[in-house]
């Protein structure tokens, strides 16, 4: 005859028992250059494996897969510091001096500090199968929904107090959210169909625009509406290529007709130096008139394929 189950937990040893996180046992990621070895030698043979086969048109949603993974990483592990640090908050208002609290404090902000140090472990991950996506398809790597943060901070310090750590992790957060840099907001709207030679026309001034105003403000922070089909993707790779930081505003569909206008005015909020324009609809030349107002230099590209305006042919 069976046990009541009751009886069988009243049976069983559980001194030294408890629920809880698992112990860390290491503090060690995996250097740089061994992650940027490993993703590159696994990327080449995965792509070779695909050419001249059925997959091969498949292949760059498969890169774009292979980014995602360590980026959903990221995200996860981004939780995990979120609530460790809502655990040190709690017991930092909670503080009574005793050797057993201040034992669990020290505790919880080593575990917060091991999930910071793996949230920018996976990021580094990411941004080099990031450069890799690049390398392959010519455009850089964008989440389908979420924000590409970086955060590049870490505590390596053996004790940090509780407070301490709150403030140094909001400033983390806040430096991820917006980089520190002058912003310069990038605008145009989709190329009409043309020619091969149309187009590498259009993308070659688009990056020339970018080169010479980055030659005067050297700690550009590139601000974009982040479409994908647009100018914006080709802006998007020239800052990728240039390793400079990017504050995308996409639309607010729920907004309808107004969602173009109020992206205008929260990326015209950042104060930015510059406004680079290239052809557009509405919604951009209402962009360029307010920008002026405000005081923002224009660099105006409007021109037949992303060319100035104001430049008159040569003469015959």
């Amino acid at each position: 005859m069976h046990k009541p189950f009751s009886e069988q937990l009243a049976g069983l040893d559980l001194a030294g028992f408890s629920v809880g996180p698992a112990p860390l046992t290491t503090t060690d990621f995996p250097a740089t250059d061994a992650v940027a070895q490993t993703l590159s030698a696994v990327w080449s043979e995965l792509f070779a494996l695909l050419t001249d086969t059925a997959l091969e048109a498949d292949a760059e949603d498969l890169g774009w897969a292979v980014v995602n993974l360590f980026h959903r990483c990221a995200e996860r592990k981004s939780g995990t510091l979120d609530r460790a640090t809502d655990e040190v908050r709690a017991l930092v208002a909670t503080a009574d001096g005793s050797e057993v609290h201040t034992h669990d404090l020290e505790v919880q902000v080593e575990r917060a500090q091991c999930a910071e140090q793996a949230l920018i472990a996976f990021e580094e991950m990411r941004e080099i199968a990031a450069a890799l996506y690049l390398d392959e398809f010519g455009h850089s790597w964008k989440p389908a929904s979420s924000s590409r943060f970086s955060h590049g901070a870490t505590f390596t310090s053996a004790l940090v107090q509780g407070r301490d750590f709150m403030r140094a992790r909001a400033e983390a957060k806040r430096r991820a959210a917006m980089p520190e840099g002058t912003p310069v907001i990038f605008a145009g709207g989709r190329m009409k169909p043309g020619t091969e030679a149309d187009i590498l026309t259009f993308a070659n001034n688009v990056w020339t625009a970018l080169d010479k105003v980055r030659d005067r403000v050297p700690d550009l922070v590139l601000v974009h509406g982040g479409d994908t089909k647009g100018v914006d993707r080709i802006a998007s790779s020239w800052a990728e290529r240039h390793k400079v930081a990017q504050v995308v505003f996409a639309l607010d569909l729920r907004l309808g007709a107004r969602a173009g206008f109020q992206r205008n005015e929260r990326m015209l909020s950042l104060d930015p130096r510059y406004l680079i324009a290239f052809p557009g609809n509405g919604v951009l030349e209402r962009l360029v008139i307010d920008a002026k107002s405000r005081g923002t230099t224009v660099v105006d590209r409007r021109g037949p394929l992303g060319t100035n305006p104001k430049a008159r042919a040569a003469p015959a």
